[in-house]
């Protein structure tokens, strides 16, 4: 069997992330076909198994996330190299080896990730960094994934390289019967309430979302699930916003049941985000046929095909949130049919099987 390495991510079992939930659904869907190496960071509070989905796990003592990630990628190639026959590696910070690489003749498979260098969280040198490796990335690698088309666009037009499209999953979210002592713990679900899932940084507008909702008429709750406590951006919303009337801020729900639980519940998702592509939050929310608002970009519109509300700013999420809900129902469905279509994993599975 031909041997995948997967690099790039927290490892397995999954907690949290796109990337990660990516990776476990490809060594579920796929094992039959390929043996699996994923790589993993001991410091991911996960536990440390050497195998997991029938892919075995490498553990490396550094951070997938931050500065060190550069290095935790780097060091997952180098090992790669002398155990698999294709490198799938998932964002492109490690991707300074590329041309290194090349001399084992191994394949290449890139996700390219996002426009990180975009994004303002990074000090400028960081971006600068980011921006060099995409170009790195894009021009060594054997192939390049993108998960919107949006990015498709910008590589072809910035690289002229041809990406393929592949987007993610959301099939995985759990719609049944719950237990009350999950109405005990969120009793926020009896009442009516909308509902957004993001990470805690600026490009993903939550400030733009309490904004809104604290300058609209509207009497029922926002409830917000994010890492407050992991950014000063996180903290200072939830100092400012937790003791404001039908406002709750969650701490980040990484239990699938719980998550789904309070999802299920919401009248209507609010999609912040402004530099993700095919945000994995969003794909699930469209799978549970949920009314959604997205923040109006190419990338959450190319997700949504345009069959949702979008907006730009607080005064045009105002405008809408006040609008009429005869319409909810609709989207809802809308959503739901292009999510059944195109974000399942068997779908994406396969795309993947094919560049392997």
């Amino acid at each position: 069997m031909k041997k995948v390495a997967i690099i790039g991510t927290n490892g397995l079992p999954a907690k949290y992330g796109g990337f990660e939930t990516l990776t476990n659904y490809l060594t579920i869907n796929l094992r039959d076909k390929y043996k699996f190496i994923v790589y993993c960071s001991k410091n991911n509070g996960l536990n440390r198994s050497k195998e997991f989905n029938g892919a075995k796990l490498v553990h490396l003592t550094l951070n997938a996330n931050g500065v060190q990630s550069i290095f935790y990628d780097i060091f997952s190639m180098l090992h790669a190299i002398f155990f698999a026959d294709t490198l799938l590696v998932l964002g492109t910070p490690g991707a300074i080896i590329f041309p290194f690489l090349k001399i084992f003749n191994k394949k290449i498979v890139v996700n390219f990730g996002g426009l990180e260098w975009k994004r303002e969280k990074w000090p400028v040198i960081a971006r600068r960094y980011l921006k060099f490796t995409e170009k790195i990335a894009v021009n060594f690698a054997d192939v390049v994934v993108a998960d919107n088309q949006s990015f498709v666009n910008y590589i072809k037009k910035e690289y002229d390289v041809d990406a393929s499209l592949i987007e993610y999953g959301g099939d995985h979210v759990i719609k049944q019967d719950f237990s009350e002592n999950l109405f005990e713990k969120y009793p926020f679900v009896k009442d009516k309430y909308l509902l957004s899932v993001s990470r805690a940084q600026i490009d993903n507008n939550i400030h733009l979302l309490l904004e809104a909702f604290d300058k609209s008429n509207l009497l029922t709750k926002l409830v917000i699930i994010s890492n407050w406590s992991s950014s000063e951006y996180g903290i200072s919303l939830k100092d400012k916003y937790s003791t404001r009337k039908n406002v709750i801020l969650l701490n980040a729900v990484y239990d699938q049941l719980e998550l789904d639980f309070i999802r299920n519940n919401a009248y209507l998702y609010i999609h912040t985000h402004s530099f993700c592509g095919t945000a994995p939050s969003l794909v699930e929310a469209m799978n549970h046929e949920l009314p959604i608002f997205c923040f109006d970009v190419d990338t959450n519109r190319y997700t949504t095909e345009n069959q949702c509300k979008y907006f730009k700013d607080v005064d045009e999420l105002v405008a809408i949130l006040e609008s009429s809900e005869n319409y909810f129902d609709t989207i809802g469905s809308k959503m739901y049919a292009i999510a059944d279509k195109r974000y399942r994993w068997e779908i994406i599975s396969k795309k993947y099987s094919d560049l392997f």
